[in-house]
């Protein structure tokens, strides 16, 4: 019956955003109270938010940080020295630069943190992409490709954590 309610409240919320009857932040909140209701879970929704909202507010926490310094970084032309070197290394060829998302995507995703992935990359690579006019979505495909094929190796992130349980 869980899984159940679980899938079905999946598919409830990606129908409400994808059909733009309620944004994502609504949907957040009001879809998962009304499938507790359904599931028989009405006293113990309270303590539930509250143990999940102390152990996601830590981790939220860090990562509006992380973004909002590396946007700041990005803004005030941080990376601007490096993105010049490696101009001149790779001459402005695109496929040079999208071997190099390629493996830096590799690397980085190792740990198997998505958001980790997302914001190391991006953060070196946007600016490259700008300068030389290419599109984000090659980086965005790119690093997607590249991270799940990390997830899925034996060394990977998850697989490692679950080896350690």
């Amino acid at each position: 019956m869980l899984t159940f309610l679980g899938f079905a409240m999946v598919i409830t919320f990606m129908f409400l955003i994808m059909t733009k009857r309620l944004s994502a932040l609504i949907a957040l909140i009001i879809v998962p109270i009304l499938f507790a209701l359904f599931g028989g879970f009405a006293p113990k929704i309270g303590p539930m938010m509250l143990e999940g909202i102390t152990k996601l507010a830590p981790t939220g926490v860090m990562l509006m940080f992380a973004i909002l310094y590396f946007a700041l970084m990005i803004d005030s032309g941080l990376f601007d020295p490096a993105v010049r070197k490696i101009l001149k290394m790779v001459k402005g060829d695109p496929l040079k630069v999208s071997v190099g998302t390629a493996v830096l995507a590799l690397v980085v995703s190792l740990d198997g943190d998505g958001a980790t992935t997302y914001m190391i990359c991006v953060a070196a690579m946007l600016p490259l992409y700008q300068r030389i006019g290419m599109s984000p979505r090659i980086m965005a495909g790119l690093i997607i490709l590249a991270g799940g094929l990390m997830i899925m190796t034996p060394s990977g992130g998850p697989t490692w954590r679950a080896a350690r349980r």
